[in-house]
Parts: structure tokens; sequence; C-alpha cells
């Protein structure tokens, strides 16, 4: 799975679950990237969340650095990102395994913060979450093809559909 040019400015979307996180750090590490998890940048403690005028001005911020790496969705800010972006990648996984590791997750991380969310938001159980994501390839996913293949003309999209396409993807860089 070779790449087009240089990736110096990466956004991974995709469904809860889907291991944005994950491949942000392992991405993060190999190419020598600052990552920025925006659950840990919208989430203060006890799960309140930053208003979308401030998502907003920290996006702004952040795409004007030279090199990153950015994990989330945030649908309503994803078009900052997405212009920004010399790299996109979509981690477009089946939903049984989205949903699978979502609940893993919450088991591993009861009661403590995961190390990609905001100091103070332990991990917790929400049905509304895992319902979002059983939806997703219903609700989200139609919408982000369409915006990738509009985009995929003037930047490296990337669309990644199961683990063994993002562990391949990942022993192929560099």
């Amino acid at each position: 799975m070779p790449t087009g040019g240089p990736m110096k400015k990466i956004i991974l979307i995709g469904s809860g679950g889907s291991g944005k996180s994950t491949l942000a750090r392992q991405l993060g590490e190999k190419l020598k990237l600052e990552v920025y998890h925006l659950d840990a940048l919208f989430w203060k403690p006890n799960w309140v969340g930053v208003p979308k005028e401030e998502q907003t001005t920290v996006q702004n911020e952040l795409v004007k650095k030279e090199r990153w790496i950015i994990d989330g969705n945030y649908g309503g800010t994803m078009g900052i990102r997405l212009q920004a972006a010399d790299t996109i990648l979509f981690l477009d996984l089946p939903r049984t395994v989205c949903v699978y590791r979502a609940v893993k997750r919450i088991v591993q991380y009861r009661k403590k913060t995961r190390p990609d969310m905001g100091e103070g938001c332990p991990e917790r159980v929400s049905l509304a979450f895992l319902k979002w994501i059983w939806k997703y390839p219903d609700t989200n996913r139609p919408g982000i093809l369409k915006k990738l293949e509009e985009l995929s003309t003037e930047k490296q999209v990337i669309i990644l559909r199961s683990p063994k396409e993002v562990r391949r993807f990942l022993e192929s860089i560099e």
C-alpha cells in the first residue's frame, strides 16, 4: 500500500472504536509527528464539552503548524482539517469490529481516563455511543465517502477497511 507524497499533515477519521487514536500514536512515532487527539482537547473534566467556537479556534491554530497528525471526527469542524491536511486516513472498519473494540475499551479503562481522552474523563458506558457506532455506516459514512471522493484529486486519501489493511499500511510506512 504505497503512499503518494510525504505525509506531513494527516487527519484520521472513522467510527468510534475504529482505532483512530491507536493508529495516530503509531504513525506519530514512525513519522516523528506531533499527535493531537481532539477528544483530549475538547472534553474538560467530568465530560464537559468545549463549545464549538473554541473547537474552531483550537483547530485553526493547530492546522497552522507545519507538521501534525490530528485524530477525531467532530463533523461540525471537520472542514478545517480536511482543507489543511495533505493526507486523509479514513478507518472504514465493519461496525461489529468497532462495537467490539469500544466495549473492550470500556472494560479495559473502566473508571480510568484513557491516554487519548481529556483529563478527568473516566471511561464510561454509554448506550448512545454504542448506538452511534452501530449506525455510523448508515448515517456518517456515505457523506464522508462523498467528501473524500471530491478531495481525492488534490489530497492523498487512504481508506482502510480492516484491521489487516491498517496493519499493512503501518508496515508500509518508512
